[in-house]
């Protein structure tokens, strides 16, 4: 059986009055939460190309080993280096 709301337990106990409680502020934690939030909107037509949350997390996986592999660091090519000594 589902409890009947009274309207006494709706109201302030006397002893209590609205000022006592501070201001009501909205969207108090409204900033917190987009900062802290890490939901995502894929476009319709990406979106379309996978069928459920894990297929996406597999091809960014994906990506992200393919891009760590494929980085090397720069080096300048000694080619330059030779040339530039021979002018001089």
């Amino acid at each position: 059986m589902k409890k009947i709301k009274s309207e006494a337990n709706d109201r302030l106990r006397p002893e209590y009055t609205r000022s006592d409680l501070g201001p009501i502020v909205r969207g108090k934690y409204a900033r917190r939460m987009a900062k802290e939030s890490n939901v995502v909107v894929i476009d319709p037509t990406v979106s379309k190309a996978f069928p459920n949350e894990a297929a996406v997390n597999a091809a960014l996986r994906g990506l992200l080993e393919l891009a760590q592999s494929s980085t090397r660091p720069t080096t300048r090519s000694t080619r330059t280096r030779v040339k530039a000594a021979r002018a001089t």
